[in-house]
């Protein structure tokens, strides 16, 4: 089977629906499984913290859970549409009646007597086409412009975005970030709230700084300057395509494009400046002395290295792979739950 019919069959709307569709469970599930998990790990450390470990991971959890729902479905309230979201899906009814008028009109200008051929477009109306029938369409159909149409509709190509399109993309990408971060600042804060009560102010203080300090890294170093890095290197590829001093680039080619600029902006430079920014910032505005080394609350480590997943999840939107997008609230579910437990791995090794 050849690669290009995988990444048709995927890349299908009726498929991208479905995996809209589950994302939701799935997110709540692998967040409780994770909040259970670490749960039981901290009661083997601590039987006393076990109950407040419990629910603080459970408001947090919750927070960002919810936040990444609204954020991406947007919110409706007896049928009425309060706000859109970022991954909204055109309904499966909708779908279905955009695919059979599509598969009409063309066997109305395409005559066929070719079974096979029949039973995928009847199929194409109202469910995914399997990578055997796309096989069969694509090779049987002949090239015309009434086939082109009907493509458009049932296994559309990759689009290949301009500038513009690509920042605007980016954007939308980076929004999508930010909104389970927030989720997981300000769940962690209510749980602090809730679970520590009677703890000092200057304690109390110190928690919410390194929610914020937290959040400020998880985004800058693992979500938004690697978009940006991303961004601008298929604005430099795509000048250099005008100026024909390099060839118009595959999907694959810009997907290497595309990790280049995230490695070069986000993976190296991210944690320096999310660092930078929380030394001269935020400690200022909470009333927090500097660390003399700039690394010396927050350091890179593997999880940071493996959350950068999410950016290889970008890099293939951006190059035209969809069917990705719907896992990415479950990549950056991870980022809004330390900035809510105000992750430090500094000088002690330890949350505070």
């Amino acid at each position: 089977m050849k690669i290009t019919t995988i990444c048709k069959y995927v890349d299908q709307p009726m498929i991208l629906n479905k995996l809209d569709k589950k994302m939701p469970a799935l997110l709540i599930g692998t967040g409780g499984a994770f909040g259970v998990v670490n749960s039981v790990k901290s009661a083997k450390k601590d039987k006393k913290t076990a109950k407040q470990k419990f629910a603080q991971n459970a408001i947090i959890i919750s927070s960002t859970i919810g936040a990444s729902l609204l954020g991406t479905r947007g919110l409706k309230i007896n049928g009425k549409k309060i706000f859109k979201g970022l991954m909204e899906r055109v309904p499966l009814s909708e779908l279905q009646k955009v695919q059979t008028s599509a598969v009409n009109k063309f066997l109305k200008t395409e005559k066929t007597t070719d079974k096979k051929v029949l039973e995928a477009l009847e199929r194409a109306k109202v469910k995914e086409l399997s990578p055997k029938q796309i096989d069969t369409l694509t090779n049987k159909l002949p090239t015309s412009p009434a086939k082109k149409e009907l493509f458009e509709v049932i296994l559309p190509e990759k689009k290949n975005l301009n500038s513009k399109e690509i920042f605007s993309e980016i954007k939308r990408l980076s929004l999508l970030g930010l909104i389970p971060v927030v989720g997981g600042v300000a769940g962690g804060i209510v749980a602090d709230r809730v679970v520590n009560r009677g703890e000092s102010a200057d304690l109390r203080k110190k928690r919410t700084a390194n929610k914020v300090k937290e959040g400020l890294y998880q985004y800058l170093a693992n979500i938004f300057l690697c978009n940006v890095g991303a961004g601008s290197a298929l604005f430099i590829s795509e000048r250099l395509e005008k100026a024909k001093k390099i060839k118009p680039l595959t999907p694959m080619k810009k997907l290497v494009v595309i990790l280049s600029g995230i490695t070069a902006t986000g993976i190296v430079g991210g944690s320096y400046i999310a660092n930078y920014v929380s030394k001269k910032c935020i400690n200022p505005l909470f009333g927090e002395k500097n660390q003399k080394k700039l690394y010396g609350e927050r350091k890179p480590e593997a999880l940071d290295i493996a959350l950068h997943a999410d950016d290889i999840a970008t890099a293939g939107i951006l190059s035209g792979f969809k069917w990705i997008e719907p896992a990415l609230p479950f990549m950056y579910f991870i980022s809004g739950y330390r900035a809510g437990i105000g992750y430090r791995n500094g000088n002690k090794g330890q949350n505070k």
